[in-house]
């Protein structure tokens, strides 16, 4: 035990003890500099200053741009420049999977596949005779005849009889008009705000060609008619149709809703085309 004790005192005797460290001159001997150490004091020191050493390398990597230069880690704007990549490429594969669906509803309308239930305009005059006109000339008694006629009536209807029966429009839904037909706006449409929930109705007999979801206008439904007319039906809650159903005038085939990026209410957005130009729906409907 007394052993034990001794050689305690001996180790901690030789941390305390005193030693000088002196820079001479080696020429003339002459005294520089002089410091007085102990082991403790070494090891105390050598300790601190290994601390505050790998705390400083540790600052200086993490809070400036050396750190980039060890594997692993990467500059704030890459890892921004990428962020923004993936977001845009994945804005890029919605709008292309929109334009495929787009692409593959308006295809089979383009070549002949779904036909409508109205005349065809087209295959009419891909089926009219061609007539000479020097056949269409009248003769001689002809026109004594068509004379002798016109003499009787001199006021014949032919301008009632050359009159073509046009179409009748139903109403989609019974509301207030919004915003209306503005084409300098580049507004072709009009906006009736009505309940959400509430029918919207086919404004002619005619067949669905296009019945999706878009991002900007949500649920859309087109209707082509006679007469070379389209209505558009977007911002609907919810579609009852698919495309290539024929549908009749009055006949439900959505409901009104807020669906799409660019819409601030529940309300219809009503579109009518005629030959590939829109027209002012108020000119053909009563939305009242």
């Amino acid at each position: 035990m007394a052993k034990k004790i001794k050689k305690k005192s001996k180790f901690r005797q030789k941390l305390i003890d005193k030693y000088r460290l002196v820079v001479l001159n080696e020429n003339t001997f002459e005294e520089r500099f002089s410091l007085k150490l102990s082991r403790l004091n070494v090891f105390v020191f050598g300790g601190l200053f290994s601390i505050l050493l790998v705390l400083l390398t540790t600052l200086l990597i993490a809070l400036t741009p050396i750190r980039e230069y060890i594997p692993g880690y990467s500059s704030t704007a890459l890892k921004i420049k990428a962020v923004n990549l993936t977001f845009q490429a994945d804005s890029l594969k919605r709008k292309i999977a929109i334009l495929d669906n787009f692409m593959k509803s308006i295809k089979p309308v383009l070549t002949g596949d779904i036909q409508p239930e109205a005349i065809d305009s087209i295959r009419l005059e891909s089926q009219r005779i061609e007539i000479e006109e020097s056949a269409l000339a009248a003769s001689r008694e002809d026109s004594l005849f068509r004379e002798e006629i016109e003499s009787k009536d001199r006021f014949p209807l032919l301008n009632a009889t050359n009159n073509k029966a046009s179409i009748v429009f139903f109403s989609p839904v019974s509301g207030t008009v919004s915003q209306k037909f503005n084409p300098s706006e580049k507004h072709f449409a009009v906006d009736v705000v009505a309940k959400s929930g509430t029918p919207v109705k086919a404004v002619a007999d005619g067949t669905v060609i296009f019945s999706e979801w878009t991002a900007e206008t949500g649920y859309v439904l087109i209707i082509e008619h006679s007469g070379r007319y389209i209505s558009v039906y977007k911002h609907n809650a919810s579609l009852l149709t698919n495309q290539g159903d024929f549908v009749e005038s009055g006949e439900v085939i959505a409901t009104v809703g807020s669906s799409g990026e660019l819409t601030t209410g529940p309300h219809l957005h009503f579109e009518l085309w005629s030959d590939g130009y829109a027209v002012n729906p108020l000119n053909f409907i009563d939305f009242k």
